[in-house]
């Protein structure tokens, strides 16, 4: 079904969607005229494939549960925001939180990312082929942030048990976080992430980085007590 938002409202447009039933028959959607409009496909849950032929503005695809939306285009702040299930993909950039405490499904992001990527993940896969701007990752308790470009400032301060990989240079770790070994479970894991996440075959595991807890703000330490 095609809906061109020149034509029709965005309301309009989120009510039909959220309609649909789970065994629905309308399962390609495509969405014209986008212009920014924030909240686009917010809150879908139903087994559906929507495209949106432009950029998105604030909240695009938030909330999504089982649906595949592909953004033809760059997103504003908080894209796939508390993302439950499915996937969501950008074809260009994404600006602030780009899945920010999401729980579940895929996000990939073909452009850059901006600060705070994958802020408070509770189990979303994060794939950004391009970099990641300061304090991604920031209370990460658990999922996957795949980076095949460079990470900013602070990545992944006062992380809990979320994996970080990422192929270039990091600019600094945040509080608590530390570079770890890469074991062969982490390579088999990674090699999935990329192949899932559309990565360029050249993108090898190996070439990667992990990241993570330190554990060591888990519990009290009179050190830091103020």
């Amino acid at each position: 079904m095609d809906i061109d938002l020149a034509t029709q409202t965005l309301r309009d447009l989120n009510a039909t969607l959220h309609a649909l039933l789970p065994d629905t028959n309308e399962t390609l959607w495509a969405i014209t005229n986008p212009k920014g409009a924030h909240a686009i496909a917010a809150g879908v849950d139903a087994p559906i494939d929507i495209t949106v032929h432009g950029s998105s503005g604030y909240y695009c695809a938030g909330m999504n549960q089982q649906a595949t939306i592909r953004v033809k285009g760059s997103t504003g702040p908080g894209v796939a925001e508390n993302m439950m299930s499915g996937t969501v993909i950008i074809d260009g950039d994404a600006s602030q939180y780009a899945g920010a405490t999401g729980q579940g499904g895929l996000l990939v992001i073909k452009g850059n990312a901006s600060s705070r990527c994958g802020i408070s993940m509770k189990g979303i896969d994060i794939v950004v082929h391009g970099n990641i701007g300061h304090m991604s990752a920031f209370m990460a308790q658990s999922g996957n942030l795949v980076v095949l470009g460079d990470a900013g400032d602070a990545l992944g301060d006062s992380l809990y048990e979320a994996r970080l990989f990422v192929r270039g240079s990091v600019r600094s770790l945040g509080a608590d976080c530390i570079e770890k070994p890469m074991r062969p479970e982490h390579l088999t894991l990674l090699a999935d992430l990329l192949k899932r996440g559309e990565a360029d075959a050249k993108a090898k595991p190996q070439d990667f980085k992990r990241y993570g807890s330190a554990r060591q703000l888990y519990s009290f330490h009179p050190d830091n007590a103020y």
